[in-house]
C-alpha cells in the first residue's frame, strides 16, 4: 500500500534521514519508534511533501508520489496528522472537520466519523481552541479521515495527552481498520500504546532504521532501551 525506497533528507549540508526504505501493507499498522531528535517528524514531513527529500521510489497503492506537493499527495490518498495536531482554533469542530472534505469523496461529514468520535459530535459547535489536548487529537484524526485516505500518517499522537484518552485513541485506531481498508503509519515513543495498535515496529535512530519486529516477537525491554536516553 505504501512503499519507500532510499529516502534521504538533508538540512543544508547535514543529512538527517539516511537511505530509509520500507513497505507498509494494506490494512497494516506500522509503528516507527525512537527518542526525540532521532528523525521521526522529519521522516513524516518528508513523506507528506512538507520537507524536500530524494528517493528512488515513493508510492501509495502503486501510484507515484515523487515530486508531488503535499496537496497532491492528499488527493492520491495520503493523510497526515502532524505533531502538535495543528487544528484551526478559531473554527468550530464541525468546520475543522469540513476543511478535509475539499479533497475527499464526501460532500458532508459521514456518520461514521461522529460514531468513532462521539465527543466531537457533542462539541461540534464549539471552537477547536476550546477543546482539551486529547479532544484536539481526535479532531485532527477525524479531519484526516474525511479525506478518505488509503494511508494515514500519525506523528506522535499521544504527546501531551492523559492516559485515559491515549486508551481511547488506541481503540479508535483499531476500530478504523475494521471499518476501512486503510494503512496506518504512526510515530511514537509510548511502547504500551504501540503494542495496542501496531502489527509491526521499526526503531529509528539518528535517521536510520536500526531494528524491526512483528508485534508478537517484540522484546519490550530491548525496545525500551532504544527509547531511553
Amino acid at each position: 500500500m505504501f512503499e519507500v525506497e532510499n529516502l534521504q533528507v538533508s538540512y543544508g549540508q547535514s543529512q538527517v534521514i539516511h537511505d530509509i526504505s520500507f513497505k507498509a501493507n494494506p490494512n497494516e499498522t506500522l509503528a516507527i519508534m525512537g527518542r526525540n531528535g532521532m528523525g521521526k517528524t522529519t521522516l513524516f514531513k518528508s513523506l507528506m511533501g512538507i520537507l524536500p527529500s530524494s528517493a528512488s521510489k515513493l508510492e501509495v497503492a502503486g501510484v507515484d508520489l515523487l515530486g508531488n506537493e503535499s496537496y497532491q499527495r492528499v488527493a492520491k490518498g495520503v493523510a497526515y496528522v502532524p505533531q502538535g495536531r495543528m487544528i484551526f482554533p478559531n473554527l468550530t469542530v464541525k468546520e475543522n472537520i469540513e476543511t478535509g472534505l475539499k479533497v475527499g469523496k464526501y460532500k458532508e461529514i459521514p456518520d461514521e466519523i461522529y460514531s468513532l468520535f462521539p465527543v466531537l459530535h457533542d462539541m461540534r459547535h464549539r471552537k477547536g481552541g476550546n477543546l482539551s489536548g486529547g479532544q484536539q487529537q481526535q479532531l485532527a484524526i477525524a479531519r484526516a479521515l474525511v479525506t478518505n485516505p488509503k494511508v494515514l500518517l500519525l506523528d506522535e499522537p499521544t504527546e501531551g495527552i492523559q492516559p485515559s484518552i491515549i486508551k481511547d485513541i488506541a481503540k479508535v485506531l483499531n476500530e478504523i481498520r475494521k471499518m476501512r481498508d486503510i494503512t496506518i503509519i504512526v510515530s511514537e515513543q509510548v511502547l504500551s500504546f504501540t503494542m495496542e495498535i501496531a502489527d509491526r515496529i521499526i526503531v529509528i535512530e539518528k535517521g536510520k532504521f536500526i531494528h524491526e519486529d512483528l508485534r508478537e516477537a517484540v522484546d519490550a525491554d530491548k525496545i525500551k532501551k532504544y527509547l531511553t536516553v
